[in-house]
């Protein structure tokens, strides 16, 4: 019994000599979209070449791990999603990421290539990216496609009307929203503001912020200022008539242009179709025997043409 646990030792030592303790070395505090990264491969033990360890990347749509080489081998750009720099310096490869996106995230992991242990890669690493895209003000009930045409500085509203404002941004956790109105102190905590049957004083500056929950630092603003139009004011005056009017024109072109060019395809296929009348110009005027033009030529030909 001893005899196998002596054994049993052994060969777990000698195991852990032969192998090669690789290590991917990231940022330690969150990371915000463009910002510069860098991450270091090391080896915690010291016995490896560090010259044939590589980093590779790992890509979730072609579901295969990518090598990412030094410049001074190859040029690697595969699209612009693997836009990094390779660098290799004394025990260590260091990977450069300039100006960080959301889709490189990785993950990461270095590898050796002349390890003959079975793992010969370190374990994968993932930079959690923290990003936030530009917040966008609408006016909510104009339909889905009028959504996008209403991204406004400033809405204009009839005396009396309901007004509610949606707030909304993409970002890499879910954020806070907050709105608040310039000269007043308070502040409401959602992503939709309602104005119920507006005033004169209800027309002011509002500011929707969204922030991240975890990264106090990271947020976006986006102010609207509400304009209120007498009771009587034309309906094209307010914002939302511009836009339905604006979406009404943009359809009434694109049928005029459908009829223009329907109205043109059938007339040229009919001009196609239809045959113009006969020439009888064209036509040969038949010779007759007997008749002036069959009589024979003063000319070498001595054969009648009939």
């Amino acid at each position: 019994m001893r005899v196998r646990i002596i054994l049993a030792v052994l060969a777990l030592i000698s195991l852990q000599s032969s192998s090669a303790y690789l290590e991917v070395k990231g940022p330690s505090e969150p990371v915000l979209e463009g910002q510069d990264v860098t991450l270091e491969c090391v080896d915690t033990d010291s016995k490896l070449n560090m010259s044939s360890v590589h980093f590779e990347r790992y890509s979730k749509y072609m579901r295969n791990w990518y090598r990412l080489q030094a410049d001074d081998v190859y040029l690697y750009r595969r699209c612009f999603m693997y836009d990094v720099d390779v660098r290799r310096e004394e025990g260590k490869i260091l990977v450069l990421i300039s100006s960080i996106q959301s889709w490189s995230e990785g993950p990461y992991r270095c590898v050796s290539e002349n390890s003959s242990a079975a793992d010969n890669s370190s374990e994968s690493l993932s930079i959690p990216i923290h990003y936030m895209r530009e917040v966008s003000v609408h006016r909510a009930g104009l339909g889905y496609l009028t959504r996008y045409f209403n991204q406004v500085e400033e809405l204009k509203v009839r005396l009396g009307d309901d007004v509610q404002l949606e707030c909304s941004t993409s970002a890499s956790e879910k954020p806070d929203y907050f709105w608040t109105k310039e000269g007043e102190d308070w502040v409401l905590s959602a992503n939709k503001l309602k104005l119920e049957k507006v005033t004169r004083q209800d027309g002011g500056r509002y500011t929707c912020t969204a922030q991240s929950p975890t990264v106090q630092s990271l947020m976006k603003k986006r102010t609207v200022r509400v304009t209120v139009l007498p009771e009587n004011a034309a309906w094209y005056e307010s914002t939302a008539g511009q836009v339905i009017l604006t979406v009404s024109c943009v359809g009434f072109v694109l049928v005029l242009i459908g009829i223009s060019m329907i109205t043109y395809l059938c007339r040229r296929a009919s001009q196609r179709n239809c045959k113009g009348p006969i020439d009888d110009r064209s036509q040969k005027k038949p010779i007759y025997k007997n008749s002036v033009e069959s009589l024979p030529s003063t000319s070498s030909d001595k054969q009648p043409l009939v």
